[in-house]
C-alpha cells in the first residue's frame, strides 16, 4: 500500500522504502540518537549519585540540593546516600515521561512537531553537557527532563501520521521504531559505561550530549519525508471538538494508565537500583578483565533484537492459524513474561559463591526473558493508544501513555529504597508479584474493557 500526500491540492504518492513510509527511517533515526543520549544517562546516573555525586565534597557543592533535599525527606524522612539516589532517579525518570503530556499538547495546539522536537534536543544537550559540573547537576535535571517532554511527545505521534489509520503497516512501523529505541538502548551503556569507567562520569555525560546534537541533525536533514498523509486532514481535525465516541475512548485511555503502571514499576526497577545489585551481586571479572557494571544495561537494547525475529515469526505462526493473541492478552502476557525473569534476579542469590557473588549468565538470562515480556508489552499500548486516540488529541494521548512510566518510576524510586532493608530473593520478588498482578488484571478485564469503548482487542497485522 503507498501512502498518499497532498501537494498543491493534488494528491502525490509519497516515496517509500522496504515497503514503508522513508519519513519512518527519519523518525526512527532520531530516536536512535535521543536514546543513546538517553540511556547513556541512564545506564550512569545511580551509579554516580552513589559513587560520587552524593558524597562530602561533592554534595555540598550542587547549587540548591540542600533545599530540594530537604523538600525529599519532608516527604520520605531521612534518606541514605543509596536511597536518596534512587529517589532523585525516580523523580527524575518518572517526570521524563510526564512531560510529554504537556510537550504533546503543546505540539498540537500551538507550536507544532518541528519547532518542539527541536526545542527538546537542543535542552537535552544543554542538559547533558550541564552534567560536566557538580554545581549545575540540578540544572541538567531541568533541561533533561523539558527536552524530553518537547522532543518525546512529538516525534512518537508523527510516525503515526506518516500512516492511515487503517493501513495494517502501522503496528509493523511501531515494532521497527521500537527496535531504534533498543539499539540505542544498547550502543550508549557501552560507550557511556566505558568511557566512565576509562576516564570519568563526565567524559560519559557528554558522549550522551554529542549524541543528542547528531539525532536533531538527522531530523532536520529528513524533514522533506516526515509529512502526515493527509497534512491538511491533520491540521482540520486538530482543530475539531470531541464528539461523545472520542470522548468515551479518551476515557477508556485513561483507564488503562493504572493498570500499565504496575508493569512500569518493575521495568523502571531496571534503570534504578538494578546497577547497585549488579555491582554488589554478580560476578563481574572475567579473566583480568572487569566488566563495567552500565554494560549490563547494553543487554537491556541487544535482547530485543535477538528476541524479536523467533517472536514475529512464532507471532506469524499463530496468526495463520487464527491463533495469535488481541491486544490485550498480549499485555498480559508480556506481564507475565516480565514477571518470570524478575523472579530471575530473586533466585540467583542461591547459587552465589562464598563470596556472596552470582553469575553473569543470570543476568544475562534475565535481559532475555525480561524482554521478551517487553516486547510483548510496550509496543502493543503505543498501538492501542495511535489506533485508538481521537486524532485532534492524537499527540497528547501519546503523551498520556507515558504516565504510567512516570508514576512507575516515582514508585520505582521509593520501592527502591528498601533495597537496603530486604534481601534481594524479597526485592525482586516483590517486583515479580507487582508485574504479574497488572497481567492479570489485563487478562481479567481487557476483553470487556475493549468491548464497552469501541477499543480493537484484535492482533495486529504481521508482515
Amino acid at each position: 500500500m503507498t501512502a498518499v500526500t497532498v501537494e498543491g491540492g493534488k494528491p502525490t504518492a509519497s516515496p517509500e522504502i522496504f515497503g514503508h513510509p522513508r519519513g519512518l527511517v527519519v523518525l526512527a533515526g532520531t530516536e536512535l540518537w535521543d536514546r543513546i543520549s538517553f540511556h547513556g544517562m541512564q545506564a550512569l546516573l545511580v551509579l554516580y549519585m552513589v559513587g560520587q555525586l552524593f558524597l562530602p565534597g561533592h554534595i555540598e557543592r550542587i547549587v540548591g540540593f540542600a533545599d530540594f533535599r530537604a523538600a525529599i525527606e519532608e516527604v520520605t524522612g531521612p534518606l541514605s546516600v543509596q536511597a536518596l539516589a534512587s529517589q532523585v532517579f525516580g523523580l527524575y525518570a518518572g517526570l521524563v515521561y510526564l512531560t510529554p503530556v504537556i510537550g504533546g499538547w503543546l505540539g498540537d495546539r500551538w507550536f507544532g512537531r518541528k519547532a518542539m522536537v527541536t526545542l527538546g534536543a537542543l535542552l537535552m544537550t544543554a542538559g547533558h553537557f550541564c552534567m560536566a559540573f557538580d554545581q549545575s547537576f540540578l540544572l541538567a535535571m531541568l533541561f533533561l527532563i523539558l527536552g524530553a517532554g518537547a522532543l518525546r511527545g512529538n516525534l512518537i505521534p508523527q510516525v503515526g501520521e506518516l500512516y492511515r489509520r487503517d493501513d495494517d503497516r502501522r503496528d509493523v512501523a511501531f515494532q521497527l521504531y521500537y527496535s531504534m529505541i533498543n539499539l540505542g538502548a544498547f550502543i550508549a551503556p557501552v560507550f557511556t559505561g566505558a568511557l566512565a569507567q576509562a576516564y570519568s562520569w563526565h567524559f560519559g555525560f557528554g558522549f550522551a550530549g554529542v549524541g543528542m546534537l547528531v539525532g536533531l541533525t538527522v531530523y532536520l536533514a529528513g524533514q522533506s519525508w516526515v509529512i502526515p498523509v493527509d497534512p491538511r486532514r491533520v491540521e482540520r481535525l486538530a482543530k475539531a471538538p470531541l464528539t461523545a465516541e472520542d470522548r468515551h475512548r479518551v476515557i477508556a485511555l485513561l483507564g488503562l494508565l493504572p493498570v500499565a503502571m504496575l508493569f512500569w514499576i518493575a521495568q523502571s526497577q531496571v534503570w534504578n537500583t538494578y546497577n547497585l545489585w549488579v555491582r554488589d551481586h554478580i560476578q563481574l571479572g572475567i579473566g583480568s578483565f572487569t566488566v563495567p557494571v552500565p554494560w549490563l544495561q547494553a543487554l537491556d537494547g541487544l535482547a530485543p533484537f535477538i528476541c524479536l525475529p523467533p517472536m514475529l515469526a512464532f507471532w506469524r505462526w499463530q496468526a495463520a492459524r487464527g491463533q495469535e493473541p488481541g491486544e490485550f492478552l498480549k499485555a498480559a502476557i508480556g506481564c507475565f513474561i516480565f514477571a518470570a525473569g524478575t523472579m530471575l534476579l530473586a533466585v540467583a542469590g542461591f547459587a552465589a559463591d562464598a563470596a556472596g557473588r552470582s553469575s553473569l549468565l543470570w543476568a544475562v538470562a534475565f535481559h532475555l526473558t525480561s524482554n521478551l515480556g517487553w516486547l510483548y508489552f510496550t509496543p502493543t499500548m503505543v498501538a492501542i493508544f495511535t489506533r485508538s486516540a481521537p486524532a485532534q488529541v492524537s499527540a497528547t494521548l501519546v503523551g498520556v501513555n507515558m504516565l504510567a512510566t512516570f508514576f512507575g518510576s516515582l514508585i520505582c524510586g521509593r520501592i527502591g529504597g528498601l533495597y537496603e532493608s530486604l534481601t534481594p530473593f524479597r526485592f525482586w520478588s516483590l517486583h515479580a508479584a507487582i508485574v504479574a498482578a497488572g497481567g492479570v488484571i489485563f487478562l481479567t478485564i481487557g476483553w470487556r474493557f475493549a468491548g464497552a469503548y469501541g477499543l480493537k482487542d484484535r492482533a495486529p497485522a504481521r508482515p
